[in-house]
């Protein structure tokens, strides 16, 4: 067992394409990629994992067409909805993304209620992390950052950016997992992976399963 917290962070892709694969609409790959996560959280939450930190959504997805994104913020709905299987598992909801009061925020309100109320329901909670990563970009974050650790006088240092970020008290990843076939980190938690493993899966994001899981923790473990 490690000696320090595993944190397990997934740029969940492939939903799209699982879907064209099957000739269903890619709100169908959706849909399958939000059971898909569920079933990891129940999974992970079992595991060596003490964080789980997923790419939901990013700040460059809202130029997908809007009846895409709709469906895609219900089930965000859906999945901050899941407080029973949450506490069962005795997992506990985290949320990082552009600040719902700050300017070009763009999570709608329901989605906003939604989140609270994930995190207020799982608060006691003293199991796994689960962050989820809505409306968010690295490089915002960063700029965020920057702009807030200039404004405080604070030494220019790493320690000192840290303490700016979405949420300071996340430790570092230590394996990255990328669905789908695509060998790219698209923007996420830049800061964060700077020294954790990349598992790279063909398998789109609806597909990945206990098996996948088990690798990418063994990797992060070597």
């Amino acid at each position: 067992m490690n000696s320090k917290p595993l944190h397990v962070a997934c740029i969940m892709d492939g939903n799209g394409r699982w879907a064209r694969k099957r000739g269903l609409p890619r709100t169908a790959g959706h849909t399958a990629g939000e059971e898909s996560l569920a079933d990891v959280v129940r999974v992970a939450s079992k595991r060596d994992v003490a964080y789980l930190t997923v790419f939901g959504f990013s700040t460059e997805n809202w130029v997908r067409p809007r009846a895409e994104v709709r469906h895609i913020l219900g089930l965000h709905k859906k999945l901050f909805g899941r407080i029973s299987e949450l506490n069962e598992n005795n997992v506990r909801v985290n949320w990082i993304g552009r600040p719902f009061d700050e300017p070009g925020s763009r999570t709608p309100l329901y989605v906003q209620r939604a989140i609270r109320k994930a995190i207020e329901d799982t608060r006691s909670n003293t199991g796994m992390v689960l962050t989820v990563a809505f409306d968010y970009g690295s490089r915002s974050e960063l700029t965020r950052a920057a702009k807030h650790l200039v404004a405080s006088s604070d030494d220019l240092t790493p320690a000192n950016l840290q303490r700016h970020l979405y949420d300071a008290s996340l430790p570092p990843v230590d394996v990255l997992v990328r669905t789908s076939g695509e060998s790219r980190i698209s923007n996420f938690l830049l800061w964060q992976i700077k020294a954790a493993n990349i598992y790279f899966t063909e398998r789109p994001w609806p597909d990945f399963d206990s098996v996948d899981l088990d690798a990418a923790i063994a990797l992060a473990k070597n």
